[in-house]
């Protein structure tokens, strides 16, 4: 090196030729790093400026109108040349994706112009009929096209127990088994993204608390966080988060903080489809985009014993409720109406030898107050019981509510007013009863969790649910 800096006249020669080398080493540390390391080259912006509308479909919309603009180096159009063959059959195949869905939106909407209460279209298993339904008709045509059309892509990214993982017992078991149900791809999912009409995001709030938060602490950014972590990974190794800005993608939980959790991503939280069982508009929940999963509490994680109960003439007792306090709503129940009239058996725990099970079938009513939250297994233990759910809430989007009328089979009450409770049950005639009563046993296929999915059970009916939330969007690139 001082023979080269003592030389003057081969200085500048020297210098390119130190440049020159430099420039081929970065060249190929480049095209390593990419080729190898996708999670490196994740951090650099490889997607051309995207441009996107959402148009709405029914009556409630999504009105999301934005424009992602992304300044690439020189580097980066040499990958998007590249990208130019895959980019235009992406957008063939959605252009496809969405004639199919225009072509269902158009039959659903023609199928809703007919009022009778029993759907006139052919079917070997079940022909949704009468009024739990909002529209039989409307409802099973949607049902047939869905099982036609829809296609779920799993992001395969991110590794248990965190990620395609979740509680298939517990009062978690609705998030657990239906992201089992998923993996195992029996029904909806597709392995090719391109071909998908909904993307699904593998994680379990469930599994993060569990092996994420510190009991006790103040916080769980750490959840947070890794939603975060994972929304950036997808969004950097596949197209189709940056299209919709997530529109199109869906997750599913029942714990009580995702929908705090999901804040973490403003996309995700406020364009995405969130299935939650904690379905409180107060807290962001939106019904015109995100579903209400109903909370399924599965002891043993089989339904088996669950399922039935005796004729309303073997039902002594008005109205049941055993639960300890868990937020304003039950202290208010308990504190006005524990053990003060016989008709309404209402403890904060039951005496011994009296199992909850029994107490459900001897009821005629069974009182599903919200505790800290609003979402309560006690609705779908109620309908398995064949017993009236009274739902006490504020703010509670019942599960299906888009479809089922849930006036015809069961009674809402207003917090405020608790206290006139038994003057409202007692209000609704014994001929009222009746038909409410049959019509809980009705409707109890469609929260029946099977151990393989049946049709119309509640696996399809959370999917049928997501569904309609993806026909209230057109995605163009």
């Amino acid at each position: 090196m001082k023979t080269l800096w003592s030389n003057s006249s081969n200085f500048c020669s020297s210098i390119s030729i130190l440049l020159l080398l430099l420039a081929a080493s970065l060249l190929v540390i480049s095209l390593v790093d990419f080729t190898l390391s996708p999670e490196r080259a994740s951090a650099i912006s490889l997607q051309p400026p995207w441009k996107w509308r959402i148009d709405s479909f029914s009556s409630y919309s999504l009105a999301l109108n934005a424009e992602l603009d992304i300044n690439g180096t020189s580097g980066d159009h040499l990958v998007q040349e590249q990208e130019k063959p895959s980019t235009r059959s992406l957008k063939s195949k959605l252009q496809r994706i969405e004639a199919a869905l225009a072509k269902a939106r158009s039959l659903i909407r023609e199928a809703a112009q007919n009022k009778n209460m029993t759907s006139v279209h052919q079917d070997p298993d079940y022909v949704p009929q009468g009024p739990i339904y909002r529209n039989a008709n409307a409802f099973h045509r949607s049902y047939l096209e869905m099982e036609k059309l829809m296609k779920i892509y799993v992001y395969e990214e991110g590794e248990t127990p965190l990620f395609h993982n979740g509680p298939c017992r517990s009062i978690y078991s609705s998030e657990g088994r239906f992201i089992m149900e998923m993996e195992k791809g029996s029904f909806y999912r597709t392995r090719d993204p391109n071909e998908a009409l909904l993307y699904f995001l593998p994680f379990s709030v469930v599994m993060m608390v569990q092996y994420l938060y510190v009991p006790g602490a103040p916080e769980f950014h750490a959840i947070g966080r890794t939603v975060a972590d994972y929304i950036h990974v997808i969004s950097r190794r596949h197209p189709f988060w940056n299209r919709s800005l997530g529109a199109d993608h869906f997750m599913l939980s029942c714990h009580d903080w995702a929908p705090h959790t999901s804040s973490y991503v403003p996309d995700l939280f406020n364009n995405s489809i969130r299935a939650l069982c904690n379905a409180n508009t107060s807290e962001g929940f939106n019904p015109s985009k995100d579903v209400s999963l109903p909370e399924i509490h599965l002891k043993t994680g089989e339904i088996s014993g669950l399922l039935g109960g005796p004729s309303p003439s073997k039902r002594p007792l008005l109205a049941f409720f055993a639960g300890r306090l868990h937020g304003h709503i039950r202290r208010v129940l308990l504190d006005h109406w524990k053990q003060k009239d016989p008709d309404l058996f209402v403890v904060d725990e039951l005496p011994a030898g009296v199992s909850y099970e029994s107490m459900l079938r001897k009821s005629r009513f069974c009182l599903c107050p919200s505790g800290y939250e609003v979402a309560s297994p006690r609705v779908v233990e109620a309908i398995y019981g064949g017993c009236v759910p009274v739902l006490i809430s504020d703010g509670y989007v019942p599960p299906f509510s888009d479809v089922l009328n849930w006036k015809a089979f069961s009674v809402a009450v207003p917090a405020r007013e608790i206290t006139n409770l038994k003057k409202i049950l007692t209000a609704i005639s014994r001929g009222q009863y009746l038909r409410m009563q049959r019509r809980v046993k009705l409707v109890q296929r469609h929260f029946v969790i099977n151990g393989a999915p049946k049709r119309f059970d509640v696996f399809h009916m959370i999917i049928h649910s997501i569904w309609l939330r993806r026909l209230n969007i057109q995605i163009h690139d």
